[in-house]
């Protein structure tokens, strides 16, 4: 398996309960790699550019509330096939189907504040990454 970038995003319903040291230490634990890490207060506008693809959803409006209502932490992480490892670790979108042990098992307050985003593919991962880091920030 290759060695792959993908981008995380730790949420605000996470990082409002200090969450962010639980959760980086089960990415940890799984194998990948921290390279790149920042505490921002995001924008409407960055939020609403980032889930464009959901601009049409019911739920778009309410998601782009949330992702500013509190700081986040993006992140990149590195490691063997980290974009499905990290899919893994975060475990299902609704925390009542995520396995146990997961992110969302143990943190999500909800589908809609599930603690954590990341990436669902190269072409996403490349794309996601490069809206949030420029190439420097980037330290593997």
């Amino acid at each position: 398996m290759a060695v792959e970038r993908t981008l995380s995003i730790i949420k605000p319903d996470a990082t409002k309960r200090n969450l962010t040291g639980k959760i980086n230490a089960k990415f940890e634990d799984a194998g990948l790699r921290i390279i790149a890490q920042k505490r921002v207060q995001l924008t409407m506008e960055q939020a609403g550019t980032f889930y464009e693809v959901h601009k049409e959803r019911p739920f778009y409006g309410e998601l782009c509330e949330f992702m500013v209502s509190e700081p986040v932490v993006l992140q990149v992480l590195e490691g063997e096939g980290a974009i499905l490892k990290n899919r893994e670790v975060m475990g299902a979108t609704n925390p009542a189907d995520a396995a146990p042990g997961t992110i969302r098992a143990d943190f999500a307050l909800s589908v809609g504040e599930n603690s954590v985003h990341g990436s669902d593919a190269p072409e996403t991962a490349a794309a996601e990454i490069a809206y949030f880091f420029a190439g420097l920030e980037l330290v593997g």
